[in-house]
Protein backbone atom coordinates (compact mmCIF):
# COMPACT_ATOMS: atom_id res chain seq x y z
CA UNK A 1 0.00 0.00 0.00
CA UNK A 2 3.00 2.23 1.21
CA UNK A 3 4.72 1.26 -2.54
CA UNK A 4 1.28 2.55 -4.28
CA UNK A 5 0.98 5.98 -2.43
CA UNK A 6 4.60 6.78 -3.53
CA UNK A 7 4.23 5.89 -7.39
CA UNK A 8 4.68 8.04 -10.00
CA UNK A 9 0.84 8.31 -10.10
CA UNK A 10 -0.92 8.01 -6.64
CA UNK A 11 -3.93 7.35 -5.72
CA UNK A 12 -6.56 9.46 -4.06
CA UNK A 13 -7.12 8.47 -0.48
CA UNK A 14 -10.33 9.52 1.14
CA UNK A 15 -10.24 9.86 4.62
CA UNK A 16 -11.62 7.15 5.93
CA UNK A 17 -8.70 5.41 4.66
CA UNK A 18 -5.72 7.14 5.60
CA UNK A 19 -7.09 7.62 9.35
CA UNK A 20 -7.77 3.61 9.37
CA UNK A 21 -4.37 2.79 7.71
CA UNK A 22 -2.44 5.30 10.78
CA UNK A 23 -5.22 3.84 12.95
CA UNK A 24 -3.73 0.11 12.33
CA UNK A 25 -0.16 0.81 12.15
CA UNK A 26 -0.44 2.21 15.52
CA UNK A 27 -2.29 -0.46 16.97
CA UNK A 28 -0.08 -3.13 15.20
CA UNK A 29 3.12 -1.05 16.87
CA UNK A 30 4.10 -3.50 20.35
CA UNK A 31 6.14 0.20 21.78
CA UNK A 32 2.71 1.75 21.65
CA UNK A 33 0.81 -0.78 23.40
CA UNK A 34 0.82 -1.40 26.74
CA UNK A 35 2.87 1.37 27.74
CA UNK A 36 3.29 3.57 31.27
CA UNK A 37 2.43 7.49 30.65
CA UNK A 38 2.56 9.86 33.25
CA UNK A 39 1.00 13.27 33.08
CA UNK A 40 -1.51 15.75 35.05
CA UNK A 41 -5.50 14.69 34.36
CA UNK A 42 -7.01 17.96 33.20
CA UNK A 43 -10.57 18.14 31.31
CA UNK A 44 -12.33 15.23 33.08
CA UNK A 45 -15.67 13.82 31.92
CA UNK A 46 -17.46 10.86 33.36
CA UNK A 47 -20.64 9.75 31.09
CA UNK A 48 -23.69 8.28 32.08
CA UNK A 49 -22.43 5.25 30.40
CA UNK A 50 -19.49 4.82 33.41
CA UNK A 51 -16.57 5.75 30.48
CA UNK A 52 -14.57 8.44 31.36
CA UNK A 53 -12.93 10.98 29.50
CA UNK A 54 -9.81 13.15 30.38
CA UNK A 55 -6.54 14.49 29.05
CA UNK A 56 -3.24 14.22 30.11
CA UNK A 57 -0.87 17.13 30.04
CA UNK A 58 2.53 17.94 31.32
CA UNK A 59 4.30 20.94 30.19
CA UNK A 60 5.12 20.28 27.14
CA UNK A 61 1.95 18.35 25.16
CA UNK A 62 -1.58 17.22 25.86
CA UNK A 63 -3.08 13.72 25.40
CA UNK A 64 -6.68 12.40 24.94
CA UNK A 65 -7.48 9.52 26.98
CA UNK A 66 -10.63 7.39 27.40
CA UNK A 67 -10.79 4.48 30.20
CA UNK A 68 -13.88 2.52 29.35
CA UNK A 69 -16.33 1.57 32.23
CA UNK A 70 -15.32 -1.68 32.65
CA UNK A 71 -11.41 -0.76 33.35
CA UNK A 72 -12.81 2.53 35.19
CA UNK A 73 -15.18 0.17 37.90
CA UNK A 74 -11.51 -1.37 39.33
CA UNK A 75 -10.45 1.78 40.34
CA UNK A 76 -9.51 2.23 43.88
CA UNK A 77 -9.30 6.09 44.09
CA UNK A 78 -11.50 8.96 42.50
CA UNK A 79 -9.91 10.53 39.85
CA UNK A 80 -9.24 14.38 40.10
CA UNK A 81 -8.73 17.08 37.64
CA UNK A 82 -5.27 18.52 38.66
CA UNK A 83 -4.05 14.76 40.25
CA UNK A 84 -0.92 13.58 38.61
CA UNK A 85 -1.21 9.66 37.70
CA UNK A 86 0.75 7.29 35.62
CA UNK A 87 -1.71 5.56 33.58
CA UNK A 88 -1.13 2.15 31.41
CA UNK A 89 -2.92 1.49 28.17
CA UNK A 90 -2.04 1.50 23.88
CA UNK A 91 -2.52 4.54 21.79
CA UNK A 92 -4.83 4.34 19.08
CA UNK A 93 -6.32 6.81 17.03
CA UNK A 94 -10.22 7.63 17.32
CA UNK A 95 -11.47 7.48 13.82
CA UNK A 96 -14.30 10.06 13.80
CA UNK A 97 -12.18 12.87 15.02
CA UNK A 98 -8.91 11.80 13.46
CA UNK A 99 -6.96 12.34 16.68
CA UNK A 100 -4.68 9.73 18.50
CA UNK A 101 -5.71 9.09 22.09
CA UNK A 102 -4.12 6.27 24.74
CA UNK A 103 -6.64 3.66 25.61
CA UNK A 104 -6.33 3.49 29.86
CA UNK A 105 -6.41 0.37 31.21
CA UNK A 106 -5.01 0.83 34.56
CA UNK A 107 -4.49 4.16 36.26
CA UNK A 108 -2.79 5.20 40.00
CA UNK A 109 -1.42 8.40 41.56
CA UNK A 110 2.10 9.17 40.64
CA UNK A 111 4.22 9.27 43.74
CA UNK A 112 1.35 8.19 46.00
CA UNK A 113 -0.05 5.05 46.96
CA UNK A 114 -3.84 4.79 45.36
CA UNK A 115 -5.08 3.27 48.70
CA UNK A 116 -4.13 5.99 50.10
CA UNK A 117 -5.78 8.21 48.21
CA UNK A 118 -8.93 5.92 48.25
CA UNK A 119 -8.72 6.04 51.86
CA UNK A 120 -8.41 9.74 52.19
CA UNK A 121 -11.18 10.43 49.53
CA UNK A 122 -13.49 7.59 51.82
CA UNK A 123 -12.54 9.19 54.58
CA UNK A 124 -13.83 12.62 53.58
CA UNK A 125 -17.15 11.00 52.20
CA UNK A 126 -18.11 9.33 55.41
CA UNK A 127 -16.92 12.74 57.69
CA UNK A 128 -19.88 14.28 55.35
CA UNK A 129 -22.00 12.11 56.69
CA UNK A 130 -21.70 12.12 59.88
CA UNK A 131 -20.21 8.57 60.28
CA UNK A 132 -17.30 10.27 62.62
CA UNK A 133 -19.69 12.95 64.70
CA UNK A 134 -18.88 12.01 68.27
CA UNK A 135 -22.22 12.44 69.50
CA UNK A 136 -23.09 9.19 67.62
CA UNK A 137 -20.97 7.98 69.94
CA UNK A 138 -22.59 5.84 72.91
CA UNK A 139 -21.24 5.67 76.15
CA UNK A 140 -19.61 2.37 77.58
CA UNK A 141 -21.15 0.19 80.34
CA UNK A 142 -19.51 0.73 83.54
CA UNK A 143 -19.62 -2.70 84.80
CA UNK A 144 -20.39 -4.67 81.75
CA UNK A 145 -21.85 -8.46 82.27
CA UNK A 146 -21.31 -9.81 78.13
CA UNK A 147 -18.75 -8.66 76.13
CA UNK A 148 -18.95 -9.53 72.61
CA UNK A 149 -15.14 -9.58 70.39
CA UNK A 150 -14.78 -9.87 66.73
CA UNK A 151 -11.16 -11.17 65.42
CA UNK A 152 -9.79 -14.54 64.35
CA UNK A 153 -10.32 -17.09 66.96
CA UNK A 154 -6.69 -17.89 65.97
CA UNK A 155 -5.18 -15.14 66.47
CA UNK A 156 -2.69 -13.52 69.23
CA UNK A 157 -5.43 -10.74 69.64
CA UNK A 158 -8.13 -12.92 71.06
CA UNK A 159 -5.73 -14.67 73.28
CA UNK A 160 -4.53 -11.49 74.90
CA UNK A 161 -8.02 -9.86 75.57
CA UNK A 162 -9.66 -12.91 77.64
CA UNK A 163 -6.27 -12.84 79.11
CA UNK A 164 -6.93 -8.93 80.34
CA UNK A 165 -10.72 -9.58 80.62
CA UNK A 166 -10.20 -12.51 83.15
CA UNK A 167 -8.09 -10.65 85.38
CA UNK A 168 -9.51 -7.56 85.52
CA UNK A 169 -13.38 -8.36 85.31
CA UNK A 170 -13.72 -12.68 85.42
CA UNK A 171 -17.33 -11.75 86.31
CA UNK A 172 -18.17 -10.56 82.74
CA UNK A 173 -19.26 -13.61 79.83
CA UNK A 174 -16.94 -13.12 77.06
CA UNK A 175 -18.20 -13.90 73.51
CA UNK A 176 -16.20 -14.64 70.23
CA UNK A 177 -17.92 -14.13 67.03
CA UNK A 178 -15.18 -15.52 64.75
CA UNK A 179 -14.01 -13.65 61.42
CA UNK A 180 -10.67 -13.51 58.78
CA UNK A 181 -9.23 -10.17 59.70
CA UNK A 182 -6.94 -10.26 56.32
CA UNK A 183 -7.19 -10.59 52.67
CA UNK A 184 -10.25 -9.97 50.63
CA UNK A 185 -12.96 -12.10 52.27
CA UNK A 186 -12.25 -10.33 55.42
CA UNK A 187 -14.95 -7.55 54.79
CA UNK A 188 -17.71 -9.04 54.41
CA UNK A 189 -16.47 -11.91 57.47
CA UNK A 190 -16.39 -8.86 59.59
CA UNK A 191 -19.64 -7.50 58.50
CA UNK A 192 -21.37 -10.49 59.58
CA UNK A 193 -19.77 -11.44 62.55
CA UNK A 194 -20.40 -7.37 63.83
CA UNK A 195 -24.38 -7.69 62.66
CA UNK A 196 -24.14 -11.24 64.70
CA UNK A 197 -22.69 -9.95 67.76
CA UNK A 198 -25.16 -6.83 67.84
CA UNK A 199 -27.54 -8.94 67.84
CA UNK A 200 -26.75 -11.06 70.93
CA UNK A 201 -27.65 -8.76 73.73
CA UNK A 202 -24.11 -8.09 74.52
CA UNK A 203 -23.49 -4.75 76.93
CA UNK A 204 -20.03 -4.02 74.48
CA UNK A 205 -18.37 -5.13 71.68
CA UNK A 206 -14.57 -5.30 71.22
CA UNK A 207 -13.26 -4.94 67.41
CA UNK A 208 -9.69 -5.99 67.45
CA UNK A 209 -6.90 -7.47 65.24
CA UNK A 210 -3.17 -7.93 66.11
CA UNK A 211 -0.16 -6.11 64.29
CA UNK A 212 0.73 -6.24 60.98
CA UNK A 213 1.43 -4.30 58.22
CA UNK A 214 -0.98 -1.50 56.81
CA UNK A 215 -1.54 -4.02 53.83
CA UNK A 216 -2.61 -6.52 56.50
CA UNK A 217 -4.86 -4.43 58.11
CA UNK A 218 -6.12 -2.97 55.04
CA UNK A 219 -9.47 -4.73 55.38
CA UNK A 220 -10.48 -2.43 58.57
CA UNK A 221 -10.19 0.38 55.80
CA UNK A 222 -13.18 -0.89 53.69
CA UNK A 223 -16.54 1.06 53.84
CA UNK A 224 -18.42 -1.96 54.17
CA UNK A 225 -16.83 -2.54 57.28
CA UNK A 226 -16.99 1.28 58.86
CA UNK A 227 -20.75 1.62 58.18
CA UNK A 228 -21.57 -1.68 59.75
CA UNK A 229 -19.65 -0.24 62.94
CA UNK A 230 -21.77 2.24 62.36
CA UNK A 231 -24.73 0.46 62.67
CA UNK A 232 -24.16 -1.40 65.44
CA UNK A 233 -26.52 -0.74 68.65
CA UNK A 234 -23.80 -2.07 70.93
CA UNK A 235 -21.32 0.56 72.03
CA UNK A 236 -18.14 -0.91 69.95
CA UNK A 237 -14.02 -0.29 71.35
CA UNK A 238 -11.75 -0.84 68.64
CA UNK A 239 -8.12 -2.48 68.80
CA UNK A 240 -6.69 -2.84 65.67
CA UNK A 241 -3.13 -3.21 64.70
CA UNK A 242 0.12 -1.28 67.27
CA UNK A 243 -0.08 1.96 69.03
CA UNK A 244 1.07 4.02 65.44
CA UNK A 245 -1.60 2.30 63.21
CA UNK A 246 -4.91 3.90 62.84
CA UNK A 247 -7.76 2.66 60.64
CA UNK A 248 -10.88 4.04 59.24
CA UNK A 249 -13.10 1.32 62.31
CA UNK A 250 -11.14 3.33 64.69
CA UNK A 251 -12.89 6.64 63.48
CA UNK A 252 -16.68 4.94 63.20
CA UNK A 253 -16.04 3.54 66.50
CA UNK A 254 -17.66 4.62 69.72
CA UNK A 255 -13.58 3.80 71.48
CA UNK A 256 -10.00 3.48 70.15
CA UNK A 257 -7.60 2.06 71.70
CA UNK A 258 -4.19 1.50 70.15
CA UNK A 259 -3.71 -2.67 71.02
CA UNK A 260 -6.00 -5.66 71.34
CA UNK A 261 -5.43 -5.41 74.95
CA UNK A 262 -5.92 -1.58 75.96
CA UNK A 263 -9.47 -2.25 73.67
CA UNK A 264 -10.14 -5.09 76.75
CA UNK A 265 -9.12 -3.06 79.49
CA UNK A 266 -11.00 -0.03 78.55
CA UNK A 267 -14.18 -2.22 78.40
CA UNK A 268 -13.48 -4.03 81.58
CA UNK A 269 -13.69 -2.45 85.23
CA UNK A 270 -10.55 -3.62 87.68
CA UNK A 271 -11.89 -6.18 89.97
CA UNK A 272 -8.86 -5.15 92.90
CA UNK A 273 -9.80 -1.52 92.53
CA UNK A 274 -13.16 -2.05 92.87
CA UNK A 275 -13.00 -3.91 95.94
CA UNK A 276 -10.47 -1.42 97.52
CA UNK A 277 -12.95 1.21 96.01
CA UNK A 278 -15.67 -1.22 98.18
CA UNK A 279 -13.40 -1.37 101.73
CA UNK A 280 -12.85 2.41 101.35
CA UNK A 281 -16.63 3.10 101.39
CA UNK A 282 -17.37 0.82 103.86
CA UNK A 283 -14.58 2.22 106.25
CA UNK A 284 -15.82 5.70 105.57
CA UNK A 285 -18.97 5.17 106.64
CA UNK A 286 -17.86 3.42 109.43
CA UNK A 287 -16.24 6.53 110.84
CA UNK A 288 -19.40 8.74 109.94
CA UNK A 289 -21.38 6.62 111.90
CA UNK A 290 -18.93 6.65 115.03
CA UNK A 291 -18.32 10.40 114.70
CA UNK A 292 -22.40 10.54 114.80
CA UNK A 293 -22.55 8.44 117.50
CA UNK A 294 -19.82 10.29 119.26
CA UNK A 295 -21.47 13.37 118.58
CA UNK A 296 -24.71 12.14 120.10
CA UNK A 297 -23.12 11.19 123.15
CA UNK A 298 -21.55 14.80 123.83
CA UNK A 299 -25.29 15.74 123.06
CA UNK A 300 -26.52 13.62 126.77
CA UNK A 301 -23.87 14.41 128.50
CA UNK A 302 -24.42 18.19 127.97
CA UNK A 303 -28.06 17.79 129.03
CA UNK A 304 -27.30 15.65 131.76
CA UNK A 305 -25.26 18.51 133.27
CA UNK A 306 -28.03 21.32 132.14
CA UNK A 307 -30.42 23.05 135.24
CA UNK A 308 -33.20 21.85 132.90
CA UNK A 309 -32.57 18.20 134.06
CA UNK A 310 -31.06 18.80 137.38
CA UNK A 311 -34.36 20.84 138.32
CA UNK A 312 -36.39 18.25 136.29
CA UNK A 313 -38.48 17.09 139.28
CA UNK A 314 -39.49 20.25 140.78
CA UNK A 315 -40.30 21.66 136.90
CA UNK A 316 -42.43 18.76 136.76
CA UNK A 317 -44.00 19.71 140.55
CA UNK A 318 -44.99 22.77 139.46
CA UNK A 319 -46.77 21.78 136.47
CA UNK A 320 -48.65 19.15 138.47
CA UNK A 321 -50.04 21.50 140.64
CA UNK A 322 -50.79 24.11 138.39
CA UNK A 323 -52.70 21.61 136.61
CA UNK A 324 -54.67 20.76 139.64
CA UNK A 325 -55.26 23.89 139.97
CA UNK A 326 -56.72 24.57 136.83
CA UNK A 327 -58.40 21.25 137.31
CA UNK A 328 -60.53 22.33 140.33
CA UNK A 329 -61.14 26.05 138.77
CA UNK A 330 -62.54 23.67 135.56
CA UNK A 331 -65.06 21.65 137.70
CA UNK A 332 -66.24 24.89 139.84
CA UNK A 333 -66.96 26.69 136.19
CA UNK A 334 -68.87 23.49 135.17
CA UNK A 335 -71.35 23.44 138.58
CA UNK A 336 -71.86 27.04 138.11
CA UNK A 337 -73.16 26.48 134.59
CA UNK A 338 -74.86 23.44 135.72
CA UNK A 339 -76.89 25.63 138.41
CA UNK A 340 -77.67 28.26 136.27
CA UNK A 341 -78.92 25.72 133.93
CA UNK A 342 -81.46 23.97 136.46
CA UNK A 343 -82.71 27.95 137.79
CA UNK A 344 -83.84 28.64 134.27
CA UNK A 345 -85.37 25.42 133.06
CA UNK A 346 -87.33 25.63 136.83
CA UNK A 347 -88.57 29.14 135.32
CA UNK A 348 -89.61 27.63 131.96
CA UNK A 349 -91.25 25.25 133.40
CA UNK A 350 -93.44 27.24 135.52
CA UNK A 351 -94.77 29.52 132.24
CA UNK A 352 -95.47 26.45 130.70
CA UNK A 353 -98.24 25.09 133.43
CA UNK A 354 -99.48 28.33 133.94
CA UNK A 355 -99.88 28.53 130.07
CA UNK A 356 -101.84 25.22 129.74
CA UNK A 357 -104.95 25.24 128.63
CA UNK A 358 -105.82 22.39 130.03
CA UNK A 359 -105.49 24.13 133.80
CA UNK A 360 -108.38 26.34 131.77
CA UNK A 361 -110.26 23.69 131.76
CA UNK A 362 -110.41 22.82 134.83
CA UNK A 363 -111.65 26.14 136.20
CA UNK A 364 -115.11 25.46 134.20
CA UNK A 365 -114.00 26.42 130.61
CA UNK A 366 -114.37 24.09 127.30
CA UNK A 367 -112.79 24.04 123.86
CA UNK A 368 -115.10 23.73 120.52
CA UNK A 369 -113.45 22.14 117.60
CA UNK A 370 -114.76 21.13 114.19
CA UNK A 371 -114.86 17.84 112.80
CA UNK A 372 -111.40 19.02 110.81
CA UNK A 373 -109.86 19.88 113.92
CA UNK A 374 -109.38 23.37 113.92
CA UNK A 375 -110.94 25.54 116.94
CA UNK A 376 -114.18 27.38 116.27
CA UNK A 377 -113.33 31.30 117.77
CA UNK A 378 -116.33 32.72 116.16
CA UNK A 379 -119.71 32.21 115.18
CA UNK A 380 -117.90 32.16 111.52
CA UNK A 381 -116.48 29.22 111.75
CA UNK A 382 -119.57 27.26 111.96
CA UNK A 383 -123.23 27.11 110.85
CA UNK A 384 -126.47 25.28 111.57
CA UNK A 385 -125.81 21.00 111.04
CA UNK A 386 -122.05 21.26 111.44
CA UNK A 387 -120.82 18.39 113.73
CA UNK A 388 -118.69 19.86 116.97
CA UNK A 389 -116.61 18.31 119.81
CA UNK A 390 -116.54 19.95 122.75
CA UNK A 391 -113.08 19.34 125.23
CA UNK A 392 -113.89 19.92 128.89
CA UNK A 393 -111.68 18.97 131.74
CA UNK A 394 -112.65 15.38 132.04
CA UNK A 395 -113.28 14.10 128.86
CA UNK A 396 -114.99 15.60 125.07
CA UNK A 397 -118.52 15.86 124.28
CA UNK A 398 -120.21 15.03 120.68
CA UNK A 399 -122.63 17.78 119.23
CA UNK A 400 -124.62 19.06 116.04
CA UNK A 401 -125.36 22.92 115.91
CA UNK A 402 -129.10 23.78 116.06
CA UNK A 403 -128.80 27.56 116.11
CA UNK A 404 -126.02 29.72 115.19
CA UNK A 405 -126.86 33.15 116.76
CA UNK A 406 -124.41 36.40 116.58
CA UNK A 407 -124.55 38.63 119.39
CA UNK A 408 -125.28 42.47 118.41
CA UNK A 409 -122.74 44.61 119.36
Amino acid sequence: MIKTMISANPPILTVTGITQYLKSTMDSDPRLQNIYVTGEISNLTVARSGHMYFSLKDSGATLNAAMFRSYASRLKFQPEAGMKVIVRGSISIYPQTGKYQIIVTDMQPDGVGARAIALEQLKQRLDKEGLFDPTHRKPLPEYPQKIGVVTSPTGAAFQDIKKVLRRRWPVAEITLSPTLVQGEDAPLQIVSALQKIDSAGMDVIILARGGGSMEDLWCFNDERVARAVYSCQTPIVTGVGHETDTTLVDFVADRREPTPSAAAERVSPNMDDEYDHILHNRNRMRSLMQMRINEGRKQVEYLKNTNVLQSFPSLLANHRQRLDTMVAGMDQAVSSRVEDGRNSLSVYAGKLVAFNPLKVLARGYSIATLDSGSIVKSVKDVKTGDGLTVKVSDGTIGCRIADVRKEEE
